[in-house]
């Protein structure tokens, strides 16, 4: 992977993670927590992030081998996956792939909500760990792996500053601009999933073109 690649990486990850387009989510479940306690939480999550994703990206393709499912098939399937997210954020929606209504009430009561809901699976959901597979597939040594390691913990570092400033991000935005922020990144989500399933048709269907 060259570093445009990674660029490429990071512009996926945070496309499908879609930490502000969460924001509302992240200020509904910590409202009557305070100051220290959001900022715990915060830590704890990003931190988990970080540890999800990277512990897929080295052990994404072992586990489909276990399975006996080739990268070709996850592609296609994690496509999909990723452009039933895309589809919801281009209506500024959450998709309840991503988390039910069910489980963001158990939330509100919970000790911690750091792990979950909010990092598995509201951040580090099925579509951004697909994406971690896929992204880790494309790389030829561990040197690359650890690049695409570094891309994910640049992102945690990216989402621990702007959930510390949530509530200014949230004034400044406004629901309206945390819509607009949302749609985009959800027609690049959907985007990048025809593009993975695409690549994944290429190598089930050689003469599919």
């Amino acid at each position: 992977m060259n570093f445009s690649e990674y660029i490429n990486s990071f512009i996926t990850l945070l496309a499908i993670s879609n930490p502000i387009g969460n924001l509302p989510i992240y200020l509904g479940l910590t409202a009557d927590k305070t100051k220290k306690q959001r900022q715990q939480t915060i830590k704890t999550a990003s931190i988990a992030f970080a540890i999800i994703l990277i512990v897929s990206c080295f052990m994404g393709e072992v586990i489909l081998s276990a399975f006996g499912i080739s990268i070709a098939s996850f592609r296609v399937a994690g496509g999909f996956l990723i452009f039933i997210f895309g589809f919801h954020m281009l209506q500024a929606k959450t998709s309840d792939i991503h988390h039910t209504s069910e489980e963001n009430q158990d939330a509100q009561t919970a000790d911690s909500i750091a792990i979950v809901p909010l990092a598995l699976p509201l951040l580090a959901g099925p579509g951004t760990i697909s994406s971690v597979i896929v992204l880790a597939h494309k790389t030829q040594s561990l040197v690359e792996k650890l690049g695409l390691s570094i891309v994910i913990i640049i992102l945690a570092i990216l989402i621990f500053i702007s959930y510390s400033f949530a509530h200014v991000i949230g004034n400044f935005l406004g629901k309206t601009g945390m819509n607009i922020v949302t749609r985009l990144m959800g027609l690049i989500t959907m985007a990048m999933a025809v593009q993975f399933m695409a690549d994944g048709l290429e190598v089930l269907f050689p003469g599919w073109k």
